[in-house]
């Protein structure tokens, strides 16, 4: 992985004005400008053929592409995306920059009707349990063991997260993703009104970058944790994923097939460990959120080994 001195943070500014209405105890006031969070659709083309549309926050866009690319297993490097276009869209309806289309260096390589039919089923929810794992298991092949992050770490990611979410403090209507190396600096941070997008972003950014593979990375996110983001963890070989809120059952069972650390619930001074507790390392174990105290009285427990 190539040196990084400074943290990458998105330079755009994904907002706009409204106008709005506060209602306090039934009291209506009168109107007053505030900012919300942009959302367009964008078009991703592969070689002239569309393969897909989503809903995401403008800008960093090329970062976006090349993680979707990343983690749906069209790409590995990015020598292997050739020329990221932004095309002008035949609906006029439509702001210019929404419709990307991307050349590959090897395209003749991509099955384009199986990459089209697994991400119309994986938005759909159309993908579940053991049938998603096989699926992704056919691209991206489970960790192997041995990077772990001290628990101190962890605990310290929340609120540098924080700081760098610039257009969330102005709209409280984005989510974040960011990647920290394993002595918990910030390495990138994106935000975005789709959670899957802002994973897309941070790690599409690390495939430009050449970081790849992030064998010894955290990637941590602003919400709760899902099947998908986990996966596209592994896609880009982030052995620890972790996030401010719990994990999906999918997402657990998805992280223990692959040997991946998962922990939820990442606030003040503790978290929870759902998958791959062998990744974790301190004095003792996180407690489990709500359970009580120890005392002079009562032994502390461990968290259980998932």
């Amino acid at each position: 992985m190539k040196a990084v001195t400074e943290p990458t943070l998105s330079m755009t500014h994904p907002t706009r004005s409204a106008k709005i209405r506060t209602v306090r105890k039934g009291r209506i006031a009168g109107a007053r400008a505030d900012r919300v969070a942009v959302e367009e659709p964008l078009e991703i083309r592969v070689e002239g053929k569309g393969v897909a549309v989503v809903m995401r926050t403008p800008g960093d866009d090329d970062d976006l592409i090349s993680g979707f690319l990343l983690t749906e297993g069209v790409v590995r490097e990015s020598k292997d995306i050739f020329e990221i276009t932004h095309c002008r869209s035949t609906d006029s309806r439509a702001r210019e920059g929404n419709v990307i289309d991307v050349l590959l260096r090897k395209p003749e390589g991509v099955n384009f009707e199986a990459l089209t039919r697994h991400v119309f089923s994986a938005t759909s929810c159309g993908l579940c349990g053991k049938a998603s794992i096989e699926a992704v298991h056919m691209a991206f092949k489970p960790l192997r063991a041995g990077f772990r992050i001290d628990a101190r770490i962890l605990h310290s990611l929340p609120a540098v997260l924080a700081k760098s979410q610039a257009a969330f403090r102005e709209t409280g209507g984005l989510h974040a993703a960011a990647l920290f190396d394993a002595e918990g600096r910030l390495l990138a941070a994106r935000e975005d009104v789709g959670r899957h997008n802002a994973v897309d972003k941070v790690l599409g950014h690390a495939l430009r970058k050449g970081w790849l593979p992030l064998d010894r990375h955290i990637l941590f996110v602003s919400g709760r944790t899902s099947f998908e983001i986990v996966q596209k963890a592994l896609a880009a070989r982030v052995p620890v994923v972790a996030g401010i809120s719990a994990p999906s059952s999918l997402a657990v069972q998805f992280a223990r097939a692959n040997k991946q650390g998962l922990a939820g619930f990442v606030r003040d001074d503790r978290f929870n460990i759902y998958a791959g507790a062998s990744r974790f390392s301190g004095k003792g174990r996180a407690r489990p959120l709500g359970a009580p105290k120890p005392n002079s009285r009562t032994a502390q427990r461990s968290v259980p080994t998932p």
